[in-house]
């Protein structure tokens, strides 16, 4: 725990390198934190917090810059938040007019990208209302069976099934003509309300099996269309502490291609109530010390069906990007729900 003074100067500090990105030293620290302190003192006092890990001193003859510690600190209790001003919340509102659902995703990257200077992320509302056109099963090996789904589009999908028995060919047969005969064509949130009942038909013991590949299918046919919209990536090249630093430039980038890692942060964050913020490596999708991630779910009639986000710099002005993160996803919210 830190005591009220540590916990101004740390303020102070953290305020002071977001907006200049210069290491900050007594003398500032002294001038904006208004206590009255001789500068003897204030290096005491940032020595310990240096030893305590919430700060560090990049060269031995400048000041000291937050830490990923620090800034969680910051963010978690010394940060003052102002909700956006109506005019604000007007401007956004213009910008995500319900009258365009097919748009208003990609519409909220742009809008959360140009607000905060930085890449803005939205994940997609998981489709309840998708549909196969045929699946059938093959036997692998013992206990596993190739389940191969077709789109409506003609994409060919693949899942391995892992089974708790054995099935014959006549028995793998019998499920792809039941499911393609009945099921083609129908929702999986049709099917899977249909299935207690019309499974009687079947054998017993193919219930197991039947359930996994709906279950299974579902999840392919997901994941073909577009699940992430990304938007402005390059706005990172224009910030001074990443510019210099293409290494963990090159890595975000990556990460932006593949979006397996943040698809699973999104969806973590979309289980979460209100904004999140991963500082640093603490997301396990960007493990980099050099980034943030803030996030919010947004909903439809009530339903939190995706997230919202923006990926910047540690060095964030977190007070105007937080309010900016959760008012979007809101307004998102009530232009999807209104249509």
């Amino acid at each position: 725990m830190l005591n009220q003074r540590a916990q101004i100067l740390l303020k102070t500090l953290v305020e002071r390198y977001i907006s200049e990105g210069q290491p900050v030293g007594s003398r500032v620290l002294s001038k904006f934190s208004k206590l009255n302190l001789s500068p003897a003192t204030i290096r005491n006092v940032m020595s310990g917090l240096e030893k305590m890990g919430f700060v560090t001193s990049p060269h031995t003859s400048s000041g000291r810059i937050p830490t990923p510690r620090g800034y969680r600190l910051f963010v978690d209790t010394l940060l003052v938040v102002k909700p956006l001003d109506s005019i604000e919340i007007h401007h956004l509102e213009n910008q995500l007019p319900p009258n365009n659902p097919s748009r208003l995703i990609n519409l909220a990257s742009q809008l959360l990208s140009e607000l905060t200077r930085f890449v803005g992320v939205v994940a997609t509302p998981k489709r309840s209302n998708t549909v196969f056109r045929y699946i059938e099963f093959m036997t692998l090996s013992e206990k596993r069976i190739l389940l191969i789904i077709v789109t409506p589009k003609g994409d060919v999908q693949n899942r391995v099934l892992s089974t708790d028995r054995d099935y014959s060919r006549s028995e793998l047969v019998e499920a792809t003509n039941f499911i393609n005969q009945n099921y083609a064509g129908c929702t999986f949130k049709e099917i899977r309300s249909r299935l207690r009942k019309e499974l009687k038909i079947l054998h017993h013991d193919m219930t197991s099996l039947m359930t996994a590949a709906i279950e299974a299918s579902s999840e392919a046919i997901n994941e073909c269309g577009e699940t992430m919209v990304v938007a402005g990536e390059r706005r990172l090249l224009d910030v001074d502490d990443l510019s210099s630093n293409m290494d963990s430039l090159k890595k975000l980038f990556a990460l932006f291609e593949r979006k397996t890692a943040l698809l699973q942060l999104l969806e973590f964050s979309r289980q979460a109530q209100g904004v999140q913020i991963f500082i640093g490596g603490e997301s396990g999708a960007i493990t980099l010390d050099e980034f943030s991630v803030v996030t919010a779910p947004y909903e439809v009639d009530g339903e939190i069906v995706g997230t919202v986000g923006v990926i910047g710099p540690t060095r964030m002005a977190y007070e105007r990007v937080i309010p900016i993160v959760d008012a979007t996803a809101k307004l998102l919210s009530n232009a999807l729900s209104h249509h």
